[in-house]
């Protein structure tokens, strides 16, 4: 076989096994089908879209918990940092009067903040990350009912709603394309960007990456910086979804991104998985939650069902470590 033929097959293998998620992929193809039995109107272009809608808070969240996870880390606080934004927003434009195009900026700024200082916690004074971010998410929370007092913010401009109303060309709203336009980003960081590539060193081995020259502290300090940011970001998009903003939402959301990484074939131990397989990790929540409510089971059953799904991914890459 020629060396050109041996390495086209390795791209299209590559191409359909999703990033390394072949099993997950196979999962959600077989949950759309049984889904499209089980209920009439399950298969179509509007629930579809629907789901897309659904899972944009999620995927962006999920994407900097990916990076995070990748370095053999865990983030606790992005629910709290997602709440944190929307009352920056929310004040900043409200109350403070200021215009979006500064609003906007204020809201990502302070997510990042609080994202390096959990990273500083984590890299430089040995903080476990569990502990650093369970006191962030506290501290983010804190601050978010502080702002007004533990009252909800009204009064957006009435373009900013409209950014996830509105479906340009039938299909898209603005919000569903920052998700998709966020997941593409990520995915070519970490396929063809050197930076990418340090997360797997990072996660495999701190001590050998170190050894080889990356400086494991400084990407420590930038993925959860990075995280955090996409966190504020999904805050800012379920603020014009809401059209409002509280600072007692986003509670439980850390272990739905956790959930969606893990699923989607990410190690909780760090240096193998992606951003391809995060996105089918978000699918198969949304997929399964849509298919859930059309079935009208009930949202505690829900939660048991989405537990189990979490405890299969996890069993399923225990086993497939040795085979590696």
């Amino acid at each position: 076989m020629k060396p050109a033929d041996t390495k086209e097959k390795l791209r299209l293998s590559e191409l359909f096994s999703f990033g390394g998620a072949t099993g997950p992929l196979i999962g959600l193809l077989l949950l759309c089908v049984f889904l499209s039995f089980a209920t009439d109107s399950f298969l179509s272009v509007r629930n579809f879209l629907n789901i897309m809608d659904q899972i944009t808070v999620l995927g962006i969240i999920a994407v900097g918990m990916t990076f995070v996870i990748l370095i053999g880390g865990i983030d606790l606080s992005v629910g709290s940092v997602l709440a944190l934004s929307m009352m920056v927003l929310g004040y900043l434009n409200v109350h403070a009067d200021l215009p979006m195009g500064l609003a906007i900026p204020g809201a990502l700024l302070i997510s990042a903040i609080t994202g390096a200082i959990a990273g500083i916690l984590i890299a430089y004074f040995k903080v476990p990350p569990f502990i650093a971010t369970l006191a962030m998410m506290s501290i983010a929370r804190g601050l978010a009912n502080m702002i007004t007092n533990g009252s909800q913010i009204i009064g957006f401009p009435t373009w900013f709603n409209m950014a996830a109303i509105i479906r340009y060309g039938g299909y898209l709203t603005i919000t569903v394309g920052i998700m998709l336009t966020v997941f593409l980003l990520a995915w070519l960081f970490q396929r063809y960007r050197q930076g990418g590539r340090m997360l797997y060193a990072v996660g495999g081995n701190p001590e050998v990456a170190r050894l080889a020259g990356i400086h494991v502290k400084q990407v420590t300090v930038l993925v959860y910086m990075a995280c955090a940011t996409l966190a504020g970001l999904a805050g800012i998009l379920l603020a014009a979804r809401l059209d409002a903003v509280q600072p007692s939402i986003g509670v439980a959301y850390e272990l739905d991104a956790i959930a969606a990484v893990v699923i989607g074939g990410t190690s909780l131990s760090g240096g193998t998985g992606g951003i391809g397989g995060t996105l089918v990790g978000v699918l198969i929540i949304g997929v399964l939650r849509n298919g859930l409510n059309l079935l009208s089971v009930s949202p505690f059953v829900q939660s048991v069902i989405i537990g189990l799904v979490i405890v299969v991914a996890v069993a399923a890459e225990t086993f497939k470590r040795p085979a590696r």
